[in-house]
């Protein structure tokens, strides 16, 4: 199959906001691939490159700088070895090879092809192909029940491979797809709420738990064999050497747990979200230690869980990790909820997780049995750049690049601001519009994909905080960034200082 194949079905699956026209888009294009592309295929669709993270930020996209084919060339097979190859560069030199290895792939893509596989290695790509449309396109091309398509991909915890098996096995082959210990599940994730109040209007009766600024792990043991998994199913277990005990000494021979884990200070509180993270790398020493908190069982000595109620699911995590389970209460009384979401944030995490007691482990979808309940912090940014759209956004500005303050000089960068992070997010038809028409009248250059301009413009964005991260100058990056509005009152002067993003950071 062509690439230009698959950006033109991303295009018009962006370009549409009906989900059966979706659905029908990506069910052509999946049936219409061979064995071998559809888990690079899936891969390209989702923003999840099956080589997994490249090596490329976006430093990197914007230094490339070719002239693109004036022709589509590229199969999916290319690109998949294309990026195959940047993602093995390793040792000396490395960097120079991950570049030139970009750079020819670049130049064999065409300008279009290019916008989208730079977004698809950023994993930002907007196509409106989220995991539950995707897994229904599936099901269509396959000719397969949608429920039978869902539970698989939840047991495999591999999108790409359930589309494999779904469009190349038969029926028994995709039912045969079950729980293993050892292969990790898809997460079950959680949809959002202003307050516990509301989030348990919408659960019912609940558990209500601490919502920690930790990593998702999620740990299978069989025997005194423990592994452990990140959230994108990355296997750590050879990191966490402290955790593995702690599962191993548990009273049972067969377990998975779903949790997450943080290192704590000198006086028991969390540590930032990245020094947890930095646990993860290989080369890190082990003077901090991870502490797991677990939420729930999915399996025990032989027995699924994923089927039964959460307070079943409890009670057996009670019963077989109740010094590791994750501080909460059942309730259905909302002050008893609003006071255990203070005493979370008081403690220094980030708030509750409300769970209705009656639900199943539903993996990989954002519904109403799980709220999330976290503060909302909003600051006053500048205006870098914008890109420009893609989808049903072409030829609109949209992504913008945002900038604080920074009046000491400390972060180096010219005229006393320094980029912080970027943001689609919250941006309406009126806003979209707005900023094509007027960011051209404060343009100082632009690129194929950007338009830069004097920092003149005051935009107020709402984050859920930030996280220290050497993608941006001022080695911080926002985390869940979304525009709340341009605000016209304020000038430069008056945005925020990078200073006070990063005093966010906690330790």
């Amino acid at each position: 199959m062509m690439l230009s194949e698959l950006v033109d079905t991303a295009a018009e699956v962006a370009a549409t906001s009906s989900r059966r026209a979706k659905i029908d888009a990506l069910a052509r294009l999946l049936a219409a691939s061979s064995p071998d592309e559809l888990v690079p295929l899936v891969g390209l669709l989702l923003a999840q490159p099956r080589q997994g993270r490249v090596g490329v930020g976006w430093r990197g996209i914007a230094a490339v700088d070719v002239t693109h084919a004036p022709d589509p060339v590229l199969t999916i097979a290319d690109v998949d070895a294309a990026l195959e190859e940047v993602a093995g560069a390793a040792g000396a030199g490395s960097s120079l090879r991950r570049g030139e290895a970009l750079a020819a792939l670049a130049a064999r893509s065409t300008a279009a092809e290019w916008d989208f596989l730079a977004r698809a290695i950023l994993g930002e790509l907007r196509t409106g192909a989220l995991a539950g449309v995707l897994l229904d396109a599936i099901a269509a091309a396959a000719d397969r029940p949608v429920g039978a398509v869902r539970r698989a991909a939840m047991l495999s915890g591999d999108l790409a491979e359930t589309a494999r098996v779904a469009l190349t096995g038969t029926a028994a082959d995709l039912d045969e797809v079950g729980l293993v210990v050892g292969r990790p599940v898809l997460p079950m994730l959680a949809g959002t709420a202003a307050t516990a109040s509301d989030a348990l209007a919408t659960t019912g009766p609940a558990s209500v738990e601490y919502k920690l600024d930790g990593a998702r792990i999620q740990v299978h043991r069989r025997g005194d064999t423990v592994q452990v998994f990140t959230r994108s199913r990355a296997d750590i277990t050879h990191r966490v050497p402290e955790i593995v005990e702690i599962v191993r000494a548990l009273p049972a021979h067969d377990l998975i747990l779903d949790g997450e884990t943080l290192s704590l200070d000198e006086d028991g509180g969390p540590r930032p979200f990245q020094e947890t993270l930095s646990r993860f790398s290989a080369d890190v020493g082990r003077d901090q230690l991870l502490r797991p908190w677990f939420f729930d069982l999915l399996h025990v000595d032989g027995k699924d869980l994923v089927d039964e109620p959460l307070s079943v699911r409890l009670s057996e995590l009670d019963r077989v990790a109740a010094p590791w389970r994750m501080p909460g209460v059942v309730t259905d009384d909302p002050e008893t909820a609003e006071r255990l979401s203070r005493e979370a944030l008081a403690a220094g995490h980030e708030g509750v997780l409300v769970k209705g007691v009656d639900s199943p482990y539903t993996a990989g979808r954002r519904g109403t049995s799980w709220v999330k309940v976290k503060p909302v912090h909003t600051y006053d940014l500048v205006v870098l750049a914008a890109e420009w759209g893609s989808g049903r956004r072409r030829g609109l500005l949209s992504n913008l690049h945002l900038a604080a303050r920074d009046p000491g000089g400390e972060w180096g960068e010219p005229g006393g601001l320094v980029m912080v992070g970027k943001t689609f997010k919250g941006l309406t038809d009126d806003l979209l519009r707005w900023q094509t028409e007027t960011f051209p009248a404060l343009e100082t250059r632009r690129t194929a994909h950007a338009v830069f301009l004097r920092p003149e413009l005051v935009v107020e964005i709402a984050i859920d905080g930030v996280q220290r991260s050497s993608r941006y100058p001022g080695g911080i990056a926002l985390r869940f960034a979304r525009v709340r509005g341009y605000r016209p009152d304020k000038s430069v002067a008056d945005a925020d200082t990078v200073g006070t993003l990063r005093a966010l950071l906690r330790g």
